[in-house]
């Protein structure tokens, strides 16, 4: 009996050996064709993710590149993240290619790990997503006639956010109220919630979602992607009610068509003459929110970081501030001049910032 248990247990353990070197050996097949970049797939479904989330933790994310950049003597490259087969273009060359065929030889794309959270993306291809996000809603709403109006309310909240959590502090973590800030003024801006508890209630929820698209599309409980799921539900709930007021508001004539991107995105219609439903626009709220989120707080960061450093940057930037604010009468709010007048050390160490994160 002893033999025939051992002979079975072999049997199995050999069947099971020859399965996972066949589904391997099929696994790293697909992607070793002559046109393909240079690169490892890594491990099924897992590929070489765990590894980048290692570099990461470790606060060096750009050593997984660096390391293959080397080791394949190759700017583009293959390797396998978060579930999906990917192509990584790095240099200055890469970029322009990328940047100069976007819809032609590029067009955007989104891994079905997103679609379990903006689930109205798959209604539509991205790039028709894509070019009418770009083309037609964000150009009317971002456009210098517009942004003008929103200058002293960006000036206020700004105000008020220093107040609050900046003035009197022995400490002060830049990266995360700066990211605080950020989406207080993107809630203001895109859904004119003014309330801070409104906004605090959102907060939370909102960096579940931002942290879980860049996580394992493991749709598990207790996994940063299912937090996400249910995290970006909530908020779609919340948006699509305040959407269903400003429907109502602008019938009313109590609500501006230009009042926020939401009450935009209820008026623009595409060459049909057909309008976005509730729950289109609020995930297009969501993934511009979550799109711009980090990269503006980033950005407002490393200016603080880099006036820092550069004391001599510093007090030229310091002392035209200082110039405006005695041409304001007292509680009197920047406005579109002011901004013309921004110094050109402000510039730079803006652009600066902007380098770094994009490269």
């Amino acid at each position: 009996m002893e033999q025939f248990f051992l002979t079975l247990l072999f049997l199995f353990a050999s069947f099971l050996t020859l399965s996972l070197f066949f589904f391997f050996s099929l696994h790293g097949s697909k992607y070793s064709l002559p046109n393909l970049p240079p690169g490892k797939i890594g491990l099924p479904f897992i590929g070489e993710t765990l590894r980048f989330f290692s570099t990461g933790r470790k606060g060096h994310p750009e050593k997984f590149i660096f390391d293959r950049i080397k080791k394949y003597s190759s700017h583009v490259l293959k390797t396998n993240l978060l579930g999906e087969p990917i192509a990584v273009f790095c240099g200055a060359a890469s970029h322009k290619f990328l940047f100069s065929n976007e819809n032609k030889n590029v067009i955007s794309w989104w891994p079905d790990s997103v679609y379990k959270i903006f689930p109205s993306s798959r209604q539509t291809s991205s790039k028709d997503e894509a070019k009418k996000m770009r083309f037609k809603i964000l150009p009317q709403f971002l456009k210098p006639e517009a942004l003008q109006r929103y200058i002293s309310i960006m000036d206020h909240m700004a105000q008020r956010h220093f107040t609050d959590d900046w003035e009197n502090k022995i400490e002060i973590l830049v990266f995360s109220l700066t990211k605080k800030y950020t989406f207080l003024l993107a809630c203001r801006l895109f859904l004119s919630i003014d309330d801070p508890y409104h906004v605090a209630r959102l907060l939370g929820p909102f960096h579940c979602v931002a942290s879980g698209i860049i996580s394992m599309p493991i749709d598990f409980p207790g996994t940063k992607f299912n937090r996400a799921i249910k995290a970006a539900n909530f908020i779609r709930i919340e948006v699509i009610k305040i959407i269903r007021q400003r429907k109502f508001d602008l019938a009313e004539g109590k609500a501006s068509p230009t009042q926020d991107i939401s009450s935009h995105m209820l008026l623009t219609s595409d060459e049909n003459g057909e309008f976005m439903n509730e729950m289109d626009i609020a995930d297009k709220i969501i993934g511009l929110l979550v799109g711009g989120h980090d990269t503006a707080s980033a950005t407002c960061t490393f200016i603080v970081k880099f006036l820092a450093e550069l004391p001599h940057v510093y007090h030229k930037v310091f002392e035209e501030q200082m110039e405006i604010t005695k041409s304001k009468c007292e509680g009197e709010l920047l406005n579109w001049d002011d901004i013309q007048n921004v110094s050109v050390h402000l510039l730079a160490t803006c652009m600066i910032s902007f380098r770094l994160i994009k490269n």
